[in-house]
Parts: structure tokens; C-alpha cells; sequence
């Protein structure tokens, strides 16, 4: 017997082009899939040649403007996904703030959550004027 990795080797090449026959049966044979995927090659080159041309002149001026608005939006997609989260982490701090406070008694952590509170209530404040200003950058970068 030969090497133990040459044997498994082996053995996976053999099933690798079973499973090859095995697919090829299905889809037609292979000298008429090769056939096609030539035919689709050669269809796709040439339309590739046609339209190229026609792309090039029919360029905007300013093909980094869409590009820009594009990341743009994409940015003031995620500053209003921050300021969602922020609003809900304000009723979450609010909910527990008088959990502690009133039902649990603890006067000391009721001051620390406050604080907390006072800090996610100051970031909510300034992502909705960053939002604001952004909505406003985002619309001059519009296109006409």
C-alpha cells in the first residue's frame, strides 16, 4: 500500500469528480455545458464592447458627487440610529432611576443614575442638532 495521505488523496479526488459527474448529468452533458458557458463568454464580451462606449460619453461631470451623497446619507443613517438608542437608554435610565429611588430606597445610587441620567439627556441634545446640521449638508449635496 501506498502513503495513508496519498490514498486520501486520492480518494477525494475520485469523489470530487463523481460529484462532478454526477452534477454534470443533470444540468447535460459536459461538452454541451462547456459549449454554453463558451456561448455566454463570447455573448457577455460583446456586450461588454457595445455598451463600454456608450458609458463613457454619457458620464455625469462630477462622478464623485453621488459617491459623497451616497456615504453621506449612509453616515446620517447611523447618527439616527445613535440618537434612537440614545432616546431609548433615557427611558431605561428614567425606569430605573425611579426603581431605585422609590422602591428600592437607595438615595446613593439615585444620585449616581441622575448623573447618568443628566449625561445621556446632554448627548441627546447634541446628536439631534449634529442631525439637524447633517439632514441640512445632505440636502446641498443633492443634485438638482
Amino acid at each position: 500500500m501506498g502513503d495513508p495521505r496519498n490514498v486520501a488523496h486520492a480518494k477525494k479526488v475520485s469523489q470530487e469528480k463523481h460529484h462532478k459527474d454526477k452534477h454534470a448529468s443533470k444540468t447535460g452533458s459536459a461538452p454541451q455545458r462547456a459549449k454554453n458557458v463558451q456561448t455566454e463568454k463570447k455573448e457577455a464580451a460583446s456586450v461588454a464592447e457595445r455598451t463600454t462606449p456608450k458609458a463613457e460619453t454619457a458620464k455625469p461631470p462630477q462622478p464623485l458627487e453621488p459617491t459623497q451623497l451616497e456615504k453621506s446619507l449612509v453616515v446620517l443613517s447611523k447618527l439616527k440610529e445613535l440618537e434612537f438608542h440614545s432616546r431609548a437608554n433615557i427611558e431605561k435610565l428614567a425606569e430605573l432611576s425611579l426603581t431605585i429611588e422609590e422602591e428600592l430606597k437607595q438615595k446613593p445610587f439615585a444620585e449616581a443614575i441622575g448623573d447618568v441620567y443628566a449625561a445621556q439627556n446632554a448627548f441627546q441634545s447634541k446628536i439631534l442638532k449634529l442631525i439637524e446640521e447633517y439632514e441640512a449638508e445632505c440636502a446641498r449635496l443633492k443634485p438638482a
